[in-house]
Order: structure tokens, then C-alpha cells, then sequence
């Protein structure tokens, strides 16, 4: 496109934020507009009473995109982000006191489960290494860094370099069906099937490409000093550094076509004007902003919604079990508490939960007693027809802290937690439902039913 034409990228979460460096990077005029006081998107900053904590990801991996991403536009990535490459990936629990750790050295991990369930269990993890290595190397460049394809189109692009590869993708077998061959132990059937859950699905109903994600963790968990939000800070500070115009606190409520652009109206009832429109949010609050122009698009239907979540963003003690930065508690029914979650639309009453404890490293030492805490647990994204009342909340938590309790953590919180549910969700992300991860990957087709770029209106 012409560089002298302005366009406006809605949204400064993420995507956003790496559409407006990728396109200033270039030369072209970007005004970015975001609705909050901040910017990231998920990857938002929380005060728990006078504490502030990472309130969305707290898992930083794929280093290279970002790396590529500030290569790009000139700059360097290690001079702007601190990380600290993590040895530990994570702790897993289970009620009695079971408990395993995931190393960024794969043998280590071998070694570690070898001890926990037996050599053959062992020797099961490492063929799973081995093909979630392939799968992920079959599908980076032809499907996860490509334009939308097909399946037959795909399937050409892998097969012109290694037939085989098609096969070693299991794309009719679930997640959950897939890990039955490498694993006898439950528990570990439950910890590898949770990744699933990284892209908002059931282990029971995605397809086993998903294992994938086993090998991206493998290729490195950084820690992100002062915080996630802090990489989000660094991608506006080099945005603007390239002329983007950054625009905090101001809502588009809807756009129109004007001569040869756009214009959008703000919910101040000012308009901003641009060549081009690039929207970095829920495909489903773009088919409602857009619905007037004919973009072809359409909301993602409730029962297609990916995960939501309650989180609790708190400061307090924990005592007994020793939480390392990243820590699961296995609920002990994984397919009722997914049934509860797709089928029922409730909360699971004995959730697994995800704890991250912000002040300890990866090896879990903590400076001091009373730390900051982020606790999850998955939930139905109904929040744009059901929002919990304060009751239901406590109940909630009541459920989470006897999970806690069954694998040894007792938490003593300190003064009100920040509490994030599917309706909280839904307010900050419009459109979605509280679904955190957008539409869920259930079914061989749904990776292909992800939105493309670009929409029937040109230039949007």
C-alpha cells in the first residue's frame, strides 16, 4: 500500500501491538487505538490490594517470533526484554501427594517420570517427544506461520516435502485417544492432555497435533523480569518509537466506508479516519462493529467458544506444598470436568487449578512469606448470558482452596483477591463471551475454521 496512507489497527493487546511494529517498521503511518488505559490486551497488569500482578499469560515461549518481530523493525529484542530461561517448565499434583516436575532438559524429564511411574512410562514420554517434535516441524511453516489453508491444500504443501508427515499427524485422534499409546499411568494422560487447554479445548474432543505444543515448551520457557505486561510495555515503547500514534482509553463503537477508507466512530462521538482498518480483536466483536459493510463474517457460535476462566489475582501465604513458579493441581475426573465446562455449562465443582507464584523462580524459592499468587480454573464462556453472583464466586474459590487443600496447600490469603470471571472476560473482550482463546480447536476441521486476514470488505 502507499506509505502515505494512514492505517488504524484496533486493539493494542498482542496482535496488535506486532501489527502496528510490523507495519511502522515499514514505513506506513499507524495510529493505534485501544479501549483501556493500557496496553496488552490479556496480557494485562492487576492490583490485588496494593500489589500489582500479571493477570493474563504468565508462560512466555516462541522467543524466536519476537525476536523476528523486533529484528524486523530495527531493533534488538535482548536489548529491550530481560528474560531468564526457566529450568524447571512446571510442578504437577495430584491428590495424596503425587507429584512430578517437567524439566527444560528433556532427559531430565525422562529421568524424573522414570522415577515417578516406571522406565516404561519413561521410554513413553520420550517417543512422545519425538513425534510432537515432528508434527510441530511438519505444521510450523505450512500451517502455523501460513496464510489459512485448507486441508487439501495442507496436505500438498506437507507432502511435497515428507509424505509421511501426513500420517504422523493423527488428525482423526483426539488428544486424549493419542496419549493412550504412550502412556499407561492416568496421571500422566492428564498432565501432557492439558495442553489441550492452552488453546481453550477439551483434550477429549482436539485433535492430537495438539501434542505439538509439547515441543515448543521444550525449545524454552523464559521469565519475563517484572512481569509479563513488561513485554507488552516494550512492544508500544518500540511502536511508538517508529511513529506509530498510540491511542489509549478510546473505544470504536463502529465503522463505515468513506470514499476510498474508513471511518470510525468513537464512543466520544469523534471519528477517526484511515486508507486501511487492521482489527486486532474477537473476530465476533468485528462481525458486530462491521455488520453494516457486508464482511462476510460471522460470530462465533456459543458452543464453538473456546475455555474461559475464574481467576483469583491475590497476595497471601502458602503453606505446606512447595509451589515452583508454575504449579497444577489435577482435579481427580479430567472428562467430567471438561463435560462439566462444553456439555453443561458449569463450573467444575473439583477443578484442576493453575497456581503462579510471581515472587518464586522457576526452582520455587520465594523471598519472602507472603507472596503474590494468580490462581485458575477453567469455566464455561457464557459471561454474555450469565454473570456468577458473589456467592457463586466464594463458592467457587471454596472449591478451588479443598483442591488445594487435598494436594497439601493451604493458602491464607491477605485482603481481597482480584477476581476475573467469564462475565469479566466478556466486558473486556466484546464478543467473545468470555471465551479467552476465541473459537475451540474440537474436531479435525476446526483449525480450519479459524478466521483469515482478511475480510470481503477491501481494505478491512
Amino acid at each position: 500500500m502507499p506509505r502515505n496512507e494512514k492505517v488504524a489497527v484496533i486493539g493494542a493487546g498482542m496482535a496488535g501491538l506486532a501489527c502496528a511494529i510490523s507495519l511502522a517498521g515499514r514505513g506506513i503511518p499507524v495510529v493505534l487505538i485501544e479501549k483501556e488505559n493500557a496496553p496488552g490486551g490479556k496480557m494485562r497488569r492487576v492490583l490485588a490490594g496494593e500489589s500489582d500482578l500479571d493477570g493474563g499469560p504468565t508462560v512466555f515461549t516462541m522467543r524466536w517470533v519476537f525476536e523476528a518481530l523486533f529484528a524486523d523493525a530495527g531493533a534488538s529484542f535482548r536489548d529491550r526484554v530481560n528474560l531468564k530461561e526457566a529450568s524447571v517448565l512446571a510442578r504437577h499434583a495430584w491428590k495424596g501427594g503425587d507429584r512430578l516436575d517437567l524439566f527444560a532438559d528433556r532427559l531430565a524429564s525422562a529421568d524424573a517420570i522414570g522415577t515417578f511411574a516406571g522406565r516404561r512410562e519413561a521410554d513413553g514420554y520420550l517417543r512422545f517427544c519425538h513425534d510432537a517434535g515432528r508434527v510441530h516441524d511438519a505444521l510450523k511453516d505450512s500451517f502455523m506461520a501460513a496464510q489459512r489453508p485448507g486441508p487439501v491444500e495442507l496436505a500438498l504443501r506437507i507432502a511435497r516435502h515428507d509424505p509421511a508427515g501426513l500420517f504422523r499427524l493423527k488428525p482423526f485422534s483426539t488428544l486424549w485417544s493419542a496419549l493412550v499409546g504412550y502412556f499407561n499411568d492416568s496421571r500422566l494422560r492428564q498432565l501432557f492432555a492439558r495442553y489441550a487447554t492452552y488453546v481453550g479445548s477439551s483434550p477429549f474432543s482436539a485433535p492430537a497435533t495438539l501434542m505439538l505444543i509439547a515441543h515448543v515448551e521444550q525449545e524454552g520457557v523464559w521469565l519475563v523480569e517484572g512481569g509479563m505486561h513488561e513485554l507488552a510495555l516494550a512492544m508500544e515503547r518500540l511502536a511508538i518509537s517508529l511513529g506509530v500514534e498510540v491511542r489509549r482509553g478510546a473505544a470504536v463503537v463502529s465503522m463505515s466506508t468513506q470514499g476510498s477508507g474508513f471511518g470510525l466512530r468513537m464512543a466520544d462521538e469523534t471519528t477517526v479516519k484511515a486508507a486501511k482498518v487492521v482489527h486486532c480483536g474477537d473476530v465476533s466483536a468485528l462481525a458486530a462493529m462491521a455488520g453494516g459493510l457486508g464482511t462476510g463474517l460471522q460470530p462465533v457460535r456459543p458452543r464453538d467458544r473456546s475455555l474461559s476462566a475464574i481467576v483469583w489475582a491475590m497476595r497471601g501465604k502458602a503453606n505446606g506444598f512447595p509451589l515452583a513458579r508454575h504449579t497444577v493441581f489435577f482435579s481427580n475426573d479430567y472428562r467430567e470436568e471438561f463435560d462439566a465446562v462444553f456439555r453443561r455449562g458449569e463450573v467444575p465443582r473439583a477443578p484442576t487449578v493453575y497456581v503462579c507464584a510471581q515472587d518464586r523462580d522457576d526452582l520455587g524459592a520465594n523471598a519472602g512469606s507472603a507472596e503474590r499468587l494468580y490462581l485458575l480454573i477453567n469455566a464455561p464462556a457464557n459471561g454474555d448470558t450469565k454473570t456468577l453472583s458473589a456467592s457463586e464466586i466464594g463458592q467457587c474459590l471454596n472449591d478451588t482452596q479443598k483442591k488445594l487443600r487435598d494436594c497439601g496447600l493451604a493458602l491464607e490469603p491477605e485482603g481481597e483477591a482480584n477476581v476475573t470471571a467469564p462475565a469479566d472476560w466478556n466486558r473486556l473482550f466484546p464478543g467473545s463471551g468470555g471465551a479467552i482463546y476465541g473459537r475451540a480447536s474440537h474436531g479435525w476441521m476446526a483449525s480450519f475454521a479459524r478466521p483469515g486476514a482478511r475480510t470481503a470488505v477491501p481494505g478491512l
